[in-house]
């Protein structure tokens, strides 16, 4: 800490007053403290159910995913198969 050293200089009262000014001080920073802890434990509340909240999302997701056992898995690293519906080969689009 950068706070200087007391000189005492044997007035009982100017001495109580820099004592009463220097714990005056500690006490502010211990306010000052106390409500940045305060913070930060709010601010990390909030990111614990941020997390919790993200976390059950994916699990829902994942839940609704395939089974790897399942055959209807697609497989992505496959050559597409077109389908084979004959009455659609020679038809225009319209869009």
């Amino acid at each position: 800490m950068n706070e200087p050293n007391p000189v005492y200089s044997g007035n009982s009262d100017a001495d109580l007053d820099a004592l009463s000014a220097s714990i005056h001080r500690v006490a502010g920073k211990i306010r000052a403290i106390s409500g940045a802890v305060q913070n930060l434990n709010h601010n990390r509340a909030q990111l614990e159910t941020k997390i919790e909240d993200a976390q059950k999302r994916i699990q829902n997701i994942l839940s609704r995913l395939p089974d790897q056992s399942d055959g209807r898995q697609l497989n992505l690293l496959s050559e597409a198969v077109p389908p084979n519906n004959p009455e659609d080969d020679n038809e225009p689009t319209t869009h």
